[in-house]
Formats: C-alpha cells, structure tokens, sequence
C-alpha cells in the first residue's frame, strides 16, 4: 500500500496505529487504557470469547512480554464520514521470551476507530498471530 496515496484524515488515523504500538512496547498501561473506549471489545484470534477493555490494556502491560522490535505493513486504510476508521494490517514483532532471548511472530490485525474531537480512539480489533486461526 503507498502511504503518500493516504488523505490526510487517513493518515492521522494510521499513524494513531503506529503510535499505540509504541506505547504497547512502552508497557505503560495509563495511556493505553485511554487510547480505548471505554466500551471496547476486541477479539484475539484463536481465543475463546472476545474480551473488553481490561484485558486489552493488561496484554500490553508490564506483564506482558516485552516487543523489541516491530514492522507493520498497512493493506487497507478506509476513514468513514470522518467519524470512523477501519485499518487491516500485517506486522512482525520480535517479542522477548521467558528465558530472555527474542522470538519473531507475525500476524494480522483488524482495527476499529472512532474519531472524536480530532482523536482516535479504538473501539474494537480482531486478528492476531499467525498460526492460531
């Protein structure tokens, strides 16, 4: 996908994906759990159930294995009526094992954005690693 193609809404909403990864490798859950809805719910593929907000802000909390590094590959970025943006991507992460050392995982995901005074704010995902489907 060829980013400069973006419009500007499209690429404010893109680069909000790129700044919650950032704060997902920061492992501080404050402002994650304000870059989500209150009322979000995503879906983790090959999971159960989907799971709301609280779960959402742990997987990226302290806890949570460390990401050392990432790149993400958008496939579609679509903003509608300025109010709500849908953005499909692949990534692959190098993520930090209980023994210490690195392994690499790639995946999917599919985000939910809804835009508020010039914000966006997630209201839903769905995807995951690769494999788990």
């Amino acid at each position: 996908m060829d980013l400069t193609a973006l419009t500007p809404v499209q690429r404010s909403l893109w680069s909000r994906v790129e700044e919650l990864w950032q704060l997902g490798i920061a492992q501080d859950p404050e402002p994650v759990r304000r870059a989500l809805h209150p009322d979000y719910c995503g879906w983790v593929t090959g999971t159960d159930a989907p799971h709301d907000r609280a779960a959402a802000v742990a997987s990226v909390g302290p806890g949570s294995p460390r990401i050392l590094g990432h790149r993400l590959e958008p496939l579609a970025v679509s903003v509608f009526e300025d109010m709500v943006g849908v953005v499909h991507y692949r990534y692959e992460a190098d993520v930090e094992t209980t023994a210490g050392a690195g392994r690499s995982v790639t995946g999917r995901w599919s985000e939910v954005y809804l835009r508020r005074n010039g914000e966006w704010t997630m209201i839903s995902v769905s995807g995951g690693p690769d494999g788990e489907r």
